[in-house]
C-alpha cells in the first residue's frame, strides 16, 4: 500500500465529506477510493470514519490521524516547493473563511492585487459569521473578530476594527442627535444578531475609561451586514459597526457618526489556523497580505483623524 497516496485520499474524502465527490476530484473510480480507505483502516487497525447512508464523520482516532496527515503532507509539499524555488512563488489551494463584512469591505476589493502577486494560489473564500469547524469542514484558516475562544488553534493578530455609531441624516432629523448615553432610550436602533449570540439590542460605548453597554429599543433585527447597512441608510435607526464597512457612506454624508467621543474600544482581528499549517508558503502569503491590508486600514484611519482635527 502506498501510504502517502492513502493519506492524500483520506484527506480528500474528509474535505469532500463524500467518497463519491472525493473520487471525482481525484479522477479515480469510487470503488478505488473506498478500497484505499478500507486498506488504510486495516493497516492501522482502527476505524477512521463513521459511515452512514447520509453522513460521513471522523472518529476520535480519525481526527487525530487527520491532523497528522495534514502535517506530514504539508511538510512534503513545503520541502518540494523549496527545492523548486516555489517558496518565493507559493502555489496551491487555500480555503479561508471570514465574516461577510470583512470579505466585502476589505478582502474582495483588493483580491485582484492578491492574484497579481500570487497568481498560482487558488483561493476558496467562504463567508460566515458562525464559528466554523476547520477540521470537519476542510477549512485552512479563518478570520475572526473579537476575543478568541479556541485554544487549539494558532492565532496571528492582523489588526483591529474601529467601531462607529451612526445613522442616516433623515433619522437624525426625525429623532435628533444624541448628545450623551442618557439620550439613547429615546432613540431606536437597527439590531444585529449573530448565529452564536442571538443578541443584538445593545450598543457598546466607552465612557470615563470604562466599557458601557446600553440597550436601545428597535423594531427590526437582521444577521447580514449588507442588509444591516441598508436599513440604516433607509433611516430605520442607529447602527454600530466597523468603520471600514461604511467609510464611503460617512464620507458622502449618507451616514453621520454620533457619540464619536464615546466610541467603544477597537475590536481585534485575528487569523486562526491549526498549528501545523504554518509550514505552508501559501498560508504565510495570505496571512502576510491580509495583515498588510489591515495595516493600510489603520494608516488611512490615522490620516482621516488628522484631517478632521
Amino acid at each position: 500500500m502506498d501510504r502517502v497516496q492513502a493519506m492524500q485520499v483520506f484527506l480528500r474524502v474528509v474535505d469532500s465529506r463524500s467518497f463519491v465527490r472525493a473520487a471525482e476530484t481525484l479522477g479515480l473510480p469510487a470503488s478505488s477510493v473506498t478500497g484505499i480507505i478500507k486498506r488504510l483502516e486495516k493497516h492501522l487497525q482502527i476505524r477512521l470514519l463513521n459511515r452512514s447512508t447520509r453522513t460521513l464523520s471522523l472518529t476520535p482516532e480519525g481526527e487525530r490521524y487527520f491532523y497528522r496527515c495534514r502535517e506530514i503532507l504539508d511538510l512534503i509539499d513545503d520541502t518540494e516547493s523549496s527545492l523548486h524555488g516555489s517558496a518565493e512563488r507559493p502555489q496551491g489551494r487555500l480555503r479561508v473563511d471570514m465574516p461577510g463584512g470583512i470579505a466585502n469591505a476589505l478582502i474582495l476589493p483588493q483580491l485582484e492585487h492578491f492574484q497579481r502577486r500570487y497568481p498560482d494560489i487558488y483561493l476558496m473564500i467562504g463567508v460566515n459569521d458562525r464559528q466554523v469547524d476547520l477540521i470537519q469542514e476542510g477549512v485552512d484558516c479563518v478570520i475572526r473578530t473579537g476575543s478568541l475562544q479556541d485554544s487549539t488553534l494558532v492565532a496571528r493578530r492582523l489588526g483591529e476594527l474601529r467601531w462607529v455609531t451612526c445613522a442616516a441624516p433623515s433619522y437624525l432629523e426625525e429623532k435628533g442627535i444624541p448628545k450623551g448615553l442618557e439620550d439613547l432610550p429615546l432613540h431606536r436602533a437597527v439590531h444585529y444578531f449573530s448565529s452564536t449570540t442571538r443578541r443584538g439590542s445593545e450598543l457598546h460605548f466607552a465612557e470615563d475609561g470604562e466599557s458601557v453597554t446600553v440597550p436601545v429599543p428597535g423594531t427590526v433585527a437582521v444577521n447580514e451586514t449588507g442588509l444591516y447597512i441598508k436599513l440604516g441608510l433607509d433611516g430605520r435607526g442607529l447602527m454600530q459597526l466597523a468603520e471600514i464597512l461604511v467609510a464611503d457612506q460617512l464620507r458622502a454624508g449618507e451616514l453621520v457618526e454620533v457619540l464619536a467621543d464615546r466610541r467603544p474600544a477597537p475590536v481585534p482581528v485575528s487569523l486562526l489556523y491549526p498549528h501545523h499549517r504554518f509550514l505552508s508558503p501559501t498560508m504565510r502569503a495570505f496571512a502576510d497580505w491580509t495583515a498588510e491590508l489591515f495595516s493600510n486600514v489603520g494608516y488611512a484611519a490615522l490620516l482621516h483623524e488628522r484631517d478632521k482635527s
